[in-house]
C-alpha cells in the first residue's frame, strides 16, 4: 500500500467557531483583506463574526466586496490592487466558491506584484500570502483545497489558476447556510456530491482518499432524502456541510474528472450554475464506465441497488433544459478532448465519441 496525503489546512468545524477561536487570526497577520460577494456574507452573519473576531484581536482590515459568480481575472486584479495599496499581510475569503477562489488568487497576486492577468498562466510555481477561508455554502470544498478556479475572459473559459493555495485555516460553521434558498442548496449539494464521485472514481484514488469518499456517500444517503422532502433542518445543514468538506479533502488529493471539465463551457457559455453543470452530466458519466465495481460499491453505501435509483434522485432534484446545438456539443467535446491533462484522472480510456455521447445524452433528453 502506497500513497501521498497532504492536508495542511487547519479546520475548525462547529457553531461559533470564528469567535471561539479568534486568537487564530493573531498568529496569521496584522492586517487583512476581506474578500466577499456583494451581499450574502453581510446577510448570513459570517462577515459580522469575522469583523468581531478581528476587532477583539486588534487586527485591521479592508473590505473588497465585489466578487461576482465565476470571478474574472479582472476582478482579482482589482481586489489584489486594493490589498497591495493597504499593505495587507493575509486574506480572508468569505462566501461560496467564488469569493474563496478569488481570495486565493488575490493572495498570490499580492505576494507577487509583477503577476497580472496577462502572465499568470505562464509563470512557474508561486507563493502566496496566508489565506483564511469561511465557507457559506455547502458544495465547493474550496476551504480545504489548493485550487482557485477563475474565469479567463480572454480564453472564454473557467480554469484553475495553476497554483497550490491551501487556506492556512478554514472556519466552517453551517449556521451561515441556514437561510440559503432551496435551489442554491440543491445546486451546491450536487457540486459536493460530484466532488465525492469524481475523486472516488479517479486514477489517483487511494485507500486513504477513499475513506473520505465513502464517508461522504454515507452522509449523502441522508442528505438526498432530506433534499427531496425539503426538510432542510439544522442536522441536514451540518451533514451536507461535512460531506462538502470531505469531498473537498478528497479532490485536494485526487483532483476532479470528466464532469467538472466538461461542465465549464456549460457555465461559461450557457450560464448553468457550476453544481448543475456538473450534475447534469454525472449520470451519463457513471453509465459510461465499463467497470462498474466501484460504482456499485458507492451505490451500496448509499442504499441503492442500481444506478437507476440514483438517477431518479437526480431527476427529482434537478430539471435542466439547455438550448444547445449538435454543433456546440461537438465544439465543446473537441476542445475538452484536446486537453489530455483533463482526461488523465479518468480510470478508463475515453474517446471523443464517448465525450460527445455524455454531452448528448445528458442535454438532449427529449
Amino acid at each position: 500500500m502506497e500513497f501521498k496525503y497532504s492536508m495542511p489546512t487547519e479546520i475548525h468545524f462547529g457553531e461559533d467557531v470564528i469567535l471561539k477561536n479568534k486568537e487564530v487570526f493573531s498568529a496569521i497577520g496584522s492586517k487583512a483583506l476581506i474578500v466577499t460577494g456583494r451581499s450574502s456574507a453581510k446577510k448570513n452573519g459570517s462577515y459580522d463574526d469575522v469583523k468581531k473576531a478581528l476587532s477583539k484581536t486588534g487586527i485591521e482590515y479592508v473590505l473588497f466586496d465585489e466578487v461576482e459568480e465565476n470571478p474574472s481575472l479582472e476582478t482579482i486584479e482589482k481586489g489584489s490592487d486594493i490589498g497591495k495599496k493597504n499593505h495587507v499581510d493575509f486574506v480572508i475569503g468569505i462566501g461560496g466558491g467564488s469569493p474563496m477562489d478569488a481570495a486565493k488568487a488575490m493572495a498570490v497576486f499580492i505576494k507577487n506584484p509583477k503577476i497580472n492577468k496577462e502572465n499568470i498562466f505562464r509563470t512557474g510555481k508561486l507563493e502566496s500570502i496566508p489565506m483564511v477561508a469561511v465557507p457559506t455554502t455547502s458544495g465547493t470544498g474550496s476551504e480545504v483545497t489548493q485550487y482557485s478556479i477563475v474565469t479567463s475572459t480572454k480564453e472564454k473559459t473557467k480554469k484553475n489558476l495553476g497554483q497550490s493555495i491551501f487556506p492556512r485555516v478554514a472556519f466552517i460553521d453551517s449556521r451561515y447556510t441556514f437561510n440559503l434558498p432551496y435551489d442554491i442548496t440543491v445546486n451546491t449539494a450536487i457540486d459536493a456530491f460530484t466532488h465525492l464521485v469524481e475523486g472516488y472514481l479517479n486514477t489517483n484514488s487511494t485507500f486513504m482518499s477513499d475513506i473520505y469518499g465513502e464517508k461522504g456517500f454515507e452522509l449523502f444517503k441522508y442528505c438526498f432524502e432530506k433534499l427531496i422532502s425539503k426538510e432542510l433542518t439544522q442536522e441536514f445543514r451540518n451533514k451536507v456541510m461535512m460531506a462538502s468538506v470531505m469531498g473537498g479533502i478528497q479532490i485536494a488529493q485526487n483532483g476532479t474528472s470528466l464532469p467538472h471539465g466538461m461542465g465549464y463551457p456549460l457555465t461559461y457559455f450557457k450560464g448553468l450554475p457550476h453544481g448543475l453543470a456538473n450534475g447534469v452530466l454525472t449520470i451519463e458519466y457513471l453509465k459510461s464506465f465499463k467497470n462498474q465495481t466501484k460504482i456499485e460499491r458507492m451505490l451500496n453505501i448509499m442504499g441503492y441497488s442500481h444506478l437507476g435509483e440514483l438517477e431518479a434522485v437526480f431527476n427529482s432534484l434537478i430539471d435542466v433544459r439547455v438550448d444547445i446545438t449538435v454543433e456546440e456539443i461537438n465544439e465543446y467535446s473537441k476542445s475538452f478532448f484536446s486537453n489530455k491533462s483533463k482526461l488523465k484522472n479518468h480510470t478508463e480510456e475515453v474517446s471523443l465519441e464517448d465525450i460527445v455521447r455524455i454531452y448528448s445524452k445528458s442535454l438532449h433528453k427529449d
